[in-house]
């Protein structure tokens, strides 16, 4: 070593460099890195092990039980913490690695930084071929880890330990950059982790990182603004960017000062509380009727940091065909979508720019005060749907409404897959702005749980007197349930409500709906199943550590609740529903889906007619 140069591995130079990455949170200098998720092989345990070894206090490592539930517990952590803060995963060659694909597709499609180490073969291919290795005759650089190409913003394969002086800095500038954020992967041989190199000790100095603003274009802004001005019945969506931009005062008093009605999207859900007087509610599929009473009727409507999903425009149904789009997002590709005027920028300077070219111009009083009518009629329908007694058939609605009833404000919420997206988005009332992740981006079964575990990590660090609660079907809990473990490992409290329909209900409920027989969805409707049996959810949470218990009925849930939250540890409730009843049956709009143009079933046949027939209010894109 000299006083300009450090000798070190490639493994331990990555993780030495990462250590002295830092960014600004609310005055705070904290790392940008908060640490990491691993399972060792031997593609990643010799090398990258006895760096992190060496790193622990700085970047702790939390033992990962499933290679795709630290991803999602990674995505979990980097949505708490707004994109500022990232966690890696690293995984060994083969199936380890491979492992991490529907995680980094979760990340990809929900635009969330993720750093993935993974080992790979040998780069000098001397023991070739090796464990675990696909050969592809014609193409021997070609591997699994290639895979990633399709499911990461950044990608890269080291191949001498110079390029890491390049690689990690252009990986951490696209996991920062709010336009094309999202994750990457570093493909990391075997051999080459261990060799070494004299880097500059200039490449580990601390730097303390920020992420950029960018100020959206006058030109832009004015000819947003002369739309606006000119709108009889404007609308705004409010996404998930509002939330990554820090911008939910600046769309507050936007909204307020235009009188301008409100609507929030999945990802955008907790933008506004629920006793806001412009929250109109959520749109789309998953939405509200008040929500897209008022999308069906906008004339101009202003979409502000979504990536207008389908389950957010009803397949382009949602809307008047002569209703026009503006798009504040700082990525482009969103900006342009479907006729959109573009204002390309960030959300938080946006908004300010745009209220300051329109001045003090309100929307018409009569357009806000309707909107506003619908919304207190759906809190009625709400408040029916969730309530409990009667006999009533338990229903995910009911679950939902008793936990809402006895979470504090800053308790955060977490769902993903199945029916519950659409049963939380429409029934959950916001308490805090902030506080509700339901992951429909990539709709990802398994995700509750892990990503809960994420979260929980990232909320003990702020706000460790919070609970997570996790809402999650038996179909996902099924497919990963093993961070019940983890959080008990951990000591990361989680409340887990396991809502137990019999398998996997809502597509079964699809599946009727569009005319065909109950099959293979539901357990009792699988061909292949000798003889039907409920898992004893209860029995399992507790093999793994955490207490548990089983509920009748929403009363017995609240008083499981109200022991979880007094807990000190992870708790696992567990209640049946109903898989046929108790839906939310208001509040949806039109979905495309694929249905049969020929079939012999007059049911199939009937329901795909009567499909088809809301096509024609379909936008269609340029």
């Amino acid at each position: 070593m000299s006083d300009s140069t450090l000798r070190l591995t490639t493994a331990q130079a990555i993780i030495k460099y990462l250590t002295n990455q830092f960014i600004m949170i609310d005055g705070e200098k904290t790392r940008i890195c908060g640490g990491g998720f691993g399972i060792f092989g031997h593609g990643n345990v010799s090398c990258l092990g006895e760096a992190l070894y060496n790193a622990q206090d700085a970047l702790p490592l939390y033992r990962g039980q499933n290679e795709q539930s630290m991803g999602f517990a990674a995505a979990g952590y980097a949505k708490y913490h707004l994109r500022r803060r990232f966690m890696f995963c690293t995984a060994s060659a083969g199936p380890g690695t491979a492992n991490l694909l529907t995680s980094a597709g979760l990340a990809h499609a929900n635009r969330l930084p993720m750093l993935m180490l993974c080992g790979d073969t040998f780069l000098t291919r001397l023991p070739d071929p090796v464990l675990q290795q696909l050969e592809h005759f014609g193409d021997p650089t070609l591997g699994i880890n290639d895979a990633f190409k399709a499911v990461t913003r950044y990608w890269d394969r080291i191949t001498h330990p110079a390029q890491v002086i390049q690689s990690l800095p252009a990986a951490l500038a696209t996991m920062l950059d709010p336009a094309d954020c999202g994750p990457t992967f570093i493909a990391l041989p075997q051999d080459v982790q261990g060799w070494s190199y004299d880097y500059p000790a200039a490449f580990f100095t601390e730097r303390v990182h920020r992420i950029r603003r960018q100020t959206p274009d006058t030109a832009e802004i004015n000819d947003a603004a002369s739309l606006l001005a000119s709108a009889k019945r404007p609308l705004i969506i409010a996404g998930g960017g509002v939330q990554y931009s820090g911008a939910i005062n600046e769309l507050t008093s936007f909204a307020e000062t235009l009188n301008i009605p409100v609507v929030e999207t999945i990802a955008g859900r907790a933008n506004m509380l629920a006793t806001h007087p412009l929250n109109i509610g959520p749109v789309g599929v998953t939405g509200s009727d008040s929500a897209n009473w008022a999308a069906e009727r906008a004339d101009v409507i202003l979409s502000v940091g979504s990536r207008l999903q389908d389950f957010t425009t009803g397949s382009w149904t949602a809307f008047s065909h002569d209703a026009q789009f503006i798009s504040l997002n700082s990525a482009r590709h969103d900006a342009a979508k479907h006729r959109s005027m573009p204002v390309v920028g960030d959300a938080k300077l946006g908004l300010a720019a745009l209220q300051s070219a329109l001045g003090q111009r309100c929307a018409d009083p009569a357009w806000t005060k309707e909107a506003q009518a619908q919304r207190q009629i759906w809190d009625h329908t709400v408040a029916e749907t969730v309530r409990a007694g009667d006999n009533r058939p338990n229903s995910y609605a009911q679950a939902i409404g008793v936990v809402n009833a006895l979470v504090a404000d800053h308790d955060r919420v977490v769902a993903a897959a199945g029916g519950l997206p659409a049963e939380l988005t429409a029934n959950w009332r916001t308490l805090k702005t902030g506080t509700v992740d339901v992951e429909f981006g990539f709709s990802c079964m398994g995700y509750e749980i892990a990503g809960a575990w994420g979260a929980r990590i990232a909320q003990s660090e702020k706000e460790p007197e919070a609970d997570t609660i996790s809402f999650v079907g038996d179909g996902s809990y099924l497919m990963l349930n093993s961070d019940i473990y983890s959080s008990v490992l951990t000591g990361k409290k989680l409340i887990i409500v396991v809502l137990d329909n019999g398998g996997f209900a809502v597509i079964n409920k699809l599946q009727n709906n569009t005319g065909n027989e109950s099959f293979n969805n539901l357990i009792k409707d699988c061909p292949t199943v000798s003889e039907p049996f409920a898992v004893d959810f209860e029995a399992h949470a507790k093999s793994m550590g955490a207490l548990a218990e089983t509920v009748q009925n929403p009363a017995g849930l609240g008083a499981a609740f109200k022991r979880a939250q007094s807990a000190d540890q992870t708790s696992v409730i567990v209640m049946q529903v109903d898989p046929y009843v108790g839906w939310t049956e208001g509040g949806h709009t039109w979905w495309e889906i694929g249905t049969p143009h020929v079939t012999d079933s007059t049911k199939i046949r009937n329901a795909h007619i009567e499909w088809e027939s809301s096509r024609p209010k379909q936008r269609r894109g340029i």
